[in-house]
């Protein structure tokens, strides 16, 4: 499976929904980076992303996007694979 990286705040709902996802999906080790925590990490996750919102979704080398973009690639079918590929 490949590496899971998720840039969260605490108190998002959001996050709380994709990381259930994920977990439902088989994602055991998730690499999450508090962006509330860290004000560098948000620096550097919009930098990545270009986005300021949160969560932002990495599976290996691939941005997903958000929670909302997360979902949608589950509905299509696209995670579990992405998930797998090596």
């Amino acid at each position: 499976m490949k590496p899971v990286r998720m840039y969260t705040t605490q108190v998002c709902p959001y996050c709380q929904r994709a990381k259930a996802l994920l977990l439902q999906r088989g994602v055991t080790a998730l690499d999450e980076v508090r962006v509330d925590l860290d004000p560098a990490e948000r620096e550097k996750m919009v930098a990545l992303t270009g986005r300021r919102t949160v969560p932002q979704i990495f599976i290996g080398a691939t941005h997903v996007g958000g929670c909302d973009d997360l979902i949608a690639l589950d509905q299509r079918g696209g995670l579990a694979p992405l998930l797998a590929a090596r």
